[in-house]
């Protein structure tokens, strides 16, 4: 973990309700490896450029030799996803986690308004209310 992310994480563990700093990186990265997969090429290239390094390679780290963005993709899916790769079979409890990374990503100003918009446009209706519900975050920084 490069320490300029310390924040961030600490931020996905209090607002993830999670036991640990670790469990915060765990979650961040299964959230944005299973994103990686889940959003089209060219808006997760445009979210890559705008995460740091850390973050990027976990949502462009993950190879699959045949795939294809779901434009129909369910949060309650998104959510099992991200739960076994989280270590977690919960896949209601990885919802706390999943919007902790999402608004972490808001909160740090880590994204521009294009890249945002481009962002909710190329993913399925149903993910992009989960996405944008996390765009204006209830709490403040840490």
């Amino acid at each position: 973990m490069s320490n300029d992310l310390t924040d961030f994480y600490e931020y996905v563990e209090k607002h993830g309700e999670l036991r640990t700093l670790e469990h915060a990186q765990r979650w961040t990265r299964a959230t944005l490896n299973q994103f990686g997969l889940d959003i089209p090429r060219g808006a997760k290239k445009a979210l890559a450029k705008a995460l740091p390094d850390e973050l990027s390679e976990h949502l462009t780290g993950v190879f699959w030799l045949a795939h294809f963005a779901n434009p129909e993709l369910l949060q309650i899916e998104f959510q099992e996803a991200v739960a076994r790769r989280g270590g977690n079979t919960d896949k209601n409890f990885a919802r706390l986690p999943i919007t902790a990374v999402f608004s972490a990503i808001r909160v740090f100003n880590l994204l521009d308004s294009d890249t945002d918009r481009q962002v909710a446009e190329a993913i399925s209706p149903d993910m992009r209310s989960l996405w944008e519900e996390t765009r204006t975050p209830a709490v403040a920084k840490l």
